[in-house]
């Protein structure tokens, strides 16, 4: 049987994974996934690595319009194709259209928290903007340097006013294979 990519739907699945939780329950922890980005072919392969890993038939997703990441999403994960209002992960390769996608997301409900989207961004790894975060798993604070685009995302998502435990998670990805979260508890200020 002649495979189209390198990646491993058994072992470096669950590995990707476990990269992932570490980063969801560490936020800010950055990861690398690189290793297993690598072994797919394409221009998004930051992003199809996360989606052969994240999504299975019982999720959907929604890639911004963009109708090749979407097309194979689709043929690797057998996800659904969903509406930004009712994905449950959006794939975000143009800053463009954060501030709408995060407008439009679900976000839970109060009784449901944990039927809201998780959106996953790609950034560039300038390190232009210091951020000071505080929040769920981190003690006291923690100061970085990161794209504009996190900041952005953050302030987008604090606008929305979210009651606890409502809100939205966020995958932040750069194309050098470096990955980290920031849940939706975590709260920011910029550091001048």
């Amino acid at each position: 049987m002649k495979k189209i990519h390198g990646f491993d739907l058994v072992h470096d699945s669950q590995k990707m994974f476990r990269l992932i939780l570490r980063a969801m329950s560490n936020p800010l922890k950055i990861v690398n996934i690189n290793e297993y980005s690598e072994k797919l072919f394409g221009n998004n392969k930051i992003f199809l690595a996360l989606a052969m890993t994240l999504l299975d038939n019982e999720v959907s997703f929604n890639t911004c319009e963009n109708r090749e990441l979407s097309e194979e999403i689709v043929s690797l994960t057998l996800s659904k194709r969903e509406s930004r209002e009712n994905a449950d992960f959006i794939f975000i390769n143009d800053k463009k259209d954060l501030k709408e996608v995060i407008e439009s997301s679900k976000c839970g409900t109060l009784i449901d928290p944990h039927k809201s989207a998780t959106i996953v961004v790609k950034i560039t790894d300038n390190k232009e903007t210091k951020l000071k975060l505080s929040g769920a798993g981190i003690n006291y604070f923690i100061e970085i340097l990161t794209d504009a685009t996190v900041k952005e995302a953050i302030e987008f998502r604090d606008n929305m006013f979210f009651e606890y435990p409502q809100g939205l998670d966020f995958i932040f990805a750069c194309e050098n294979g470096d990955l980290f979260s920031i849940p939706r508890l975590t709260k920011s200020e910029v550091v001048e």
